[in-house]
């Protein structure tokens, strides 16, 4: 009778790219979609939208507090058990966001998808990457891209769209069956890994570390809209600047830290997550202020502005098919450099008075910014780990996290400076503003071009093989031959 009991066979690799796509895919797309609906949420709750502000605010804030302690998690009770658990916190919240009967609910459970989404980043990196050595990661650009692009794209449009023809409820119910078949796969598919940190939980570092990044991630996020002067944001970015340059020192010197800051004295990686930040904040401080000069230049609606972005979603999905077939020939140092030179021109083009007028050459120059910056990025996100080891590998795909994250809200933080303060959401008659907060992108994409010089000439090579080590070629069904772990 035991004969009758089977279970499922999954490849460990499939699994893991299988459950990682669907869980990035919930996490982005959620990380832009409920900004259209905020209007119709303060409605339904009979409250101010500035209330309704803070569903936002809760998600933010409480994924950037989820980074910091997402590598030791991940390497103390497992990545697959922290993985799967954040995973399934994310959909039960999601559940409960779509049944909130108050605001306060929602603003609750979207704090807990936004810890979840924290974890779910750096420790499901972690996961992909420890099941494909250095040599064979070229072949994850394709899996990349699609939650790091074309889902946050997809946010905002789908967002309106099933507010409009539904409800805001199924901004969230969309991912239940998604985050359960994912949950369910990756019990049967992942195997476990549990790295064990050395010595105790680092609790000043956490004390430290977490409160900074959110308390920075508050301040970066609504002092260009709500002020830089009001009291909860001026606190916040002193008080988290404050612990941000306590933790960074107590760091470096504690024997066991939370986060493992020596990492980035390595040159490769280093390198990546320096680039990592200065890209992330071009990219995103160009999304942020183009929309704004395109209303500016055309009295164009926010819609419009909006999709006028949405070709760079489509760049990036033809970037991972660049890096896949370059990358291999080229090398990280010689795909990287003249990506990131082109990415600043055309950053730069945009600021050119006279082309945000012409709808077709914004459309153009958006799908070139995906194209080129977004080999850039890949190729740093694929090459930058070649030199870490499996044991550093959770601390450091957090740390790289940590540096993305706070390099995007610093890239939107500056161009709102440049735009002049509160009054970023208002187009006003002027472009000229908006041109140079423009030209700033394009001078942070252009500094990358540098960095990268330091990344690798040559592309990861595939370790040599005798007859008694696994040939190239079987590792799938290796790995189906092995019993599941975990």
């Amino acid at each position: 009778m035991s004969g009758l009991l089977i279970r499922p066979r999954i490849r460990p690799r499939v699994a893991v790219v299988l459950v990682y796509t669907a869980a990035m895919c919930m996490n982005g797309l959620d990380s832009t979609i409920v900004n259209p609906a905020l209007y119709t949420i303060a409605g339904d709750f009979g409250r101010p939208l500035s209330a309704a502000n803070t569903v936002e605010t809760a998600f933010l804030v409480a994924l950037a507090v989820g980074l910091p302690v997402a590598g030791w998690l991940g390497d103390r009770f497992g990545t697959k058990r922290v993985f799967l658990g954040s995973l399934t916190a994310f959909t039960v919240a999601s559940a409960v966001c779509g049944l909130a009967p108050d605001l306060n609910t929602l603003v609750v459970a979207r704090a807990v998808q936004g810890l979840a989404g924290g974890l779910l980043t750096p420790v499901g990196m972690t996961l992909l990457f420890r099941a494909f050595p250095p040599h064979e990661r070229m072949k994850l650009a394709k899996v990349l891209i699609v939650p790091t692009a074309l889902m946050p794209a997809l946010g905002p449009p789908l967002g309106g769209l099933l507010t409009e023809h539904l409800s805001w409820h199924w901004l969230f119910f969309v991912n239940v069956p998604i985050g359960t078949a994912a949950v369910l796969l990756g019990v049967f598919g992942l195997r476990e890994h549990v790295e064990g940190p050395e010595g105790k939980f680092d609790v000043l570092g956490f004390w430290l570390a977490t409160p900074a990044l959110g308390l920075l991630t508050y301040a970066l996020g609504f002092g260009p809209s709500q002020g830089w002067t009001r009291p909860a944001v001026a606190v916040s970015a002193a008080l988290g600047a404050v612990l941000l340059v306590a933790a960074v020192l107590h760091q470096v010197r504690a024997k066991t830290p939370l986060l493992r800051l020596r990492l980035l004295a390595d040159r490769v990686y280093g390198s990546a997550s320096a680039l990592a930040g200065v890209t992330a904040a071009g990219l995103m401080g160009v999304l942020f202020v183009f929309p704004l000069l395109y209303q500016a230049s055309l009295g164009a609606s926010a819609l419009d502005a909006g999709l006028s972005v949405f070709p760079e979603a489509v760049g990036l999905m033809l970037a991972s098919q660049v890096v896949d077939r370059l990358l291999p020939k080229l090398g990280p140092r010689l795909l990287t450099v003249p990506a990131l030179l082109v990415a600043a021109a055309v950053f730069a083009t945009l600021a050119i008075p006279g082309v945000a007028e012409n709808a077709w050459s914004v459309r153009g120059l958006m799908f070139l910014i995906g194209l080129v910056l977004g080999t850039a990025v890949l190729t740093v996100q694929i090459s930058g780990f070649e030199s870490i080891g499996p044991a550093d590998m959770g601390q450091a795909m957090g740390l790289f996290q940590i540096v993305r994250t706070l390099g995007g809200a610093l890239g939107i933080a500056a161009c709102a400076a440049v735009i002049g303060g509160g009054h970023v959401t208002e187009a006003a008659a002027d472009p000229g503003p908006y041109r140079t907060a423009v030209w700033v992108t394009a001078a942070l994409v252009a500094a990358g071009a540098l960095i990268a010089l330091r990344l690798p000439r040559e592309a990861p090579q595939p370790p040599p093989f005798d007859d008694e080590e696994e040939a190239p070629g079987e590792g799938l069904a290796a790995d189906e031959a092995r019993a599941v772990k975990g």
